[in-house]
């Protein structure tokens, strides 16, 4: 049975909303964020960078979330959370799915941040942040979700940021991303991952 290694107010709710949809159980390990909400140093005895979350399956230690999510599907052979392999909307999936990290997350968190102190953003780090929800609420397109009514890999890695811009009330000038945010939220993945593990994102 996969360990994972999970942080509270995390990524790794991501792990759990998939293992929820694919009926997998794991051996969950939790850990609690420190004073100053950073991850305990115990972490780095699971991975050098104390990262969560972290999974253990067959003596590998696998991190970042999109590898995990990735490694799942294939692990159990799912092919319900990508469009069709070799098809444009794959590709397109593929790209979003790193998307959520590579690109949007260092955006969202020059606005995040801030807002975790009670403070406003810069007008540059607003600016870019809007400029990243105008491009998400195209890909959203007809919605609900970015493919249609079932939550892909990609929507499960965008959750946290979007957990995150919805905590701090970012999104009021996005409601795409707002109706967005609601219809995550009504996935049974992520309620199963939630009623397990706590939000994502900390309570006000």
């Amino acid at each position: 049975m996969i360990t994972l290694h999970a942080l509270k107010y995390s990524r790794a709710t991501r792990v759990l909303w998939l293992l929820a949809d694919l009926g997998q159980p794991c051996n969950r390990v939790d850990y609690d964020r420190d004073q100053n909400f950073r991850a305990p140093e115990c972490l780095r005895r699971i991975h050098p960078l104390g990262k969560s979350p972290v999974i253990e399956d067959d003596g590998h230690v696998i991190a970042e979330s999109a590898t995990i999510l990735r490694y799942l599907v294939a692990k159990y052979g799912d092919h319900d959370h990508t469009p069709p392999v070799g098809t444009p909307a794959f590709w397109q999936h593929e790209a979003l799915l790193d998307y959520a990290e590579a690109s949007l997350a260092e955006v969202a968190l020059q606005v995040i941040l801030p807002a975790f102190q009670g403070k406003p953003a810069s007008e540059p780090a607003q600016s870019a942040l809007n400029r990243h929800l105008d491009y998400l609420s195209q890909e959203i397109s007809d919605g609900p979700l970015l493919f249609g009514g079932r939550a892909m890999l990609a929507d499960i890695q965008l959750s946290y940021i979007v957990a995150l811009l919805a905590r701090f009330d970012l999104l009021s000038d996005h409601p795409a991303i707002a109706v967005y945010w609601d219809a995550l939220q009504a996935q049974p993945g992520y309620i199963a991952a939630v009623q397990a593990h706590g939000p994502m994102a900390p309570p006000a």
